[in-house]
């Protein structure tokens, strides 16, 4: 099989694996919508103070809401052995760990981008800056997914291992977070929000190059 029919066949695989356990499938979304929604109730009607916090507080809760799927990102092909199958073949390997992160992004993160805007009202935020912040978590969780994948990778098989990647990964994603929440207050500020986004996209990037040669070399660590 060509690469990209492989990787196509193996992304499909994902995808039809994360649609049938819907409960784990929706468990991210449902956490981000609980921890942005308890806010605003918290807080109370504090219009101007609601709308300082937005930024900050959707970005942390999709953060959070994304860890909380990785450590059962490559735990399954752990079990049943298909990482140490694929081992010997290092090009395989790579589309394996780049199609669990496209599928874990498209079931995952695609929603918190979907949730996102309506859970924004109340914080009373303006359409163009809801916008802002679509677009900011649109280039910014694909980030989180291929970040937090290397994390899978290196402790995979691991006792304690959500506590362990938490530690790993966070420290990580910290510019994803600063520059995310950014450019929405650059935005509510009047100011440009153009190098926000240039530097998410530069993240981008570089991370959909580097990640799944990284996450492979951390299977292989852990392998040995």
């Amino acid at each position: 099989m060509s690469t990209v029919s492989t990787l196509r066949a193996l992304f499909l695989r994902d995808l039809k694996l994360a649609l049938r356990r819907k409960s784990d499938t929706l468990s991210a979304a449902i956490f981000f919508v609980i921890v942005v929604s308890l806010f605003p109730l918290g807080i109370g009607p504090e219009t101007e103070l609601l709308r300082r916090l937005a930024p900050g507080v959707v970005w942390v809760a999709a953060l959070l809401a994304s860890m909380l799927s990785m450590p059962r990102l490559l735990a399954e092909e752990a079990a049943d052995g298909t990482i140490e199958e694929v081992l010997v073949l290092p090009c395989l390997l790579r589309l394996l760990v780049a199609a669990k992160v496209a599928a874990h992004w498209l079931v995952s993160g695609v929603l918190l981008v979907i949730v996102a805007p309506v859970l924004a009202l109340q914080f009373a935020l303006d359409p163009a800056l809801i916008g802002v912040l679509m677009l900011s978590l649109l280039l910014g969780t694909p980030l989180l997914s291929l970040i937090g994948a290397i994390g899978a990778a290196l402790t995979v098989g691991v006792r304690g291992a959500a506590v362990l990647l938490s530690l790993l990964v966070l420290p990580l994603v910290t510019p994803v977070l600063i520059f995310g929440a950014g450019a929405v207050e650059a935005a509510g500020a009047g100011l440009g929000v153009g190098g926000h986004f240039s530097l998410l996209g530069a993240m981008l990037v570089l991370a959909l190059f580097g990640a799944p040669f990284a996450a492979a070399a951390a299977l292989r660590i852990s392998a040995d």
